[in-house]
C-alpha cells in the first residue's frame, strides 16, 4: 500500500467562547455561546472519529507492508472509511451550529469570525470527500495493482485540500485574536498558551 505519512491532517480545531456580543437583552448573547458550545462538541467528535480512521488505515497498512494479504483486510478498509463519514458529519453539525450565529443580533466581529470558520470547515470537508474517495479505490483494488496511479492523484489532491483548510483556520484564529474585545480563547486554549509561555520562560 502506498504511504499517506506525508499529508497534513487538520485534527486540531480553533475552539473559542465569545464575550461582549451586542444587542438587546441576554438572549442574542445566550445562543450565541450556546452555538459555539454545540460546535465545539461537534468538533471533539469529530477530531475523535477521525484519529480512529486514521489509526485504523494505519494499522491495515502495516500489516499489508509486513507481507499480509491486502485482499483481507478490505473490511478495516470499510471500517476506516465509514468512520470517516462519521467524523464528517460531525464537523457538518458543527459548521451548521455556527451558520446560526451569523443571523443573530451580535457583534459583527463575532459574525464574520464564524464565517471564515465555516469557510474553513468547508475546506476540509472537502478535503475528507476526497479521503474517503481513496478508501473507496482501496476497497476495490486493496493492492492498489490497477488503480496506483489515481490513488497518487487522490493523496496529492487531499494533502492539498488539508493544506488549504490549514491556512484557512489560520485566518479564522488570526481574525479572533485581533479582536480580544469581542473574542477570547476557551479555558484549554488559555492553558495551552500558558503552558508554552511557561516553558520558554524555562
Amino acid at each position: 500500500m502506498i504511504n499517506r505519512g506525508a499529508l497534513f491532517v487538520v485534527i486540531s480545531l480553533s475552539a473559542l467562547v465569545l464575550v461582549g456580543c451586542l444587542g438587546i437583552g441576554a438572549d442574542p448573547r445566550e445562543e450565541a455561546d450556546q452555538a459555539i458550545a454545540e460546535a465545539n462538541r461537534s468538533i471533539n467528535e469529530h477530531n475523535r472519529l477521525f484519529e480512529q480512521a486514521r489509526n485504523t488505515y494505519t494499522d491495515v497498512k502495516e500489516k499489508v507492508e509486513s507481507g499480509g494479504d491486502p485482499s483481507e483486510e478490505r473490511e478495516r478498509i470499510t471500517e476506516a472509511k465509514n468512520t470517516l463519514e462519521d467524523a464528517r458529519n460531525s464537523l457538518d453539525d458543527a459548521r451548521d451550529s455556527l451558520g446560526t450565529v451569523r443571523d443573530l443580533d451580535v457583534d459583527t466581529a463575532i459574525k464574520e469570525y464564524a464565517r471564515l470558520l465555516s469557510e474553513a470547515m468547508d475546506t476540509q470537508l472537502d478535503a475528507e470527500a476526497k479521503e474517503i474517495d481513496f478508501y473507496d479505490l482501496l476497497e476495490e483494488d486493496p493492492a492498489l495493482e490497477n488503480n496506483r496511479e489515481r490513488a497518487l492523484e487522490l493523496l496529492s489532491e487531499v494533502g492539498a485540500g488539508y493544506e488549504k483548510a490549514e491556512k484557512a483556520y489560520s485566518r479564522a484564529q488570526e481574525f479572533a485574536n485581533s479582536r480580544p474585545e469581542v473574542i477570547e480563547p476557551a479555558p484549554e486554549e488559555r492553558d495551552r498558551t500558558t503552558d508554552s509561555d511557561q516553558a520558554a520562560a524555562a
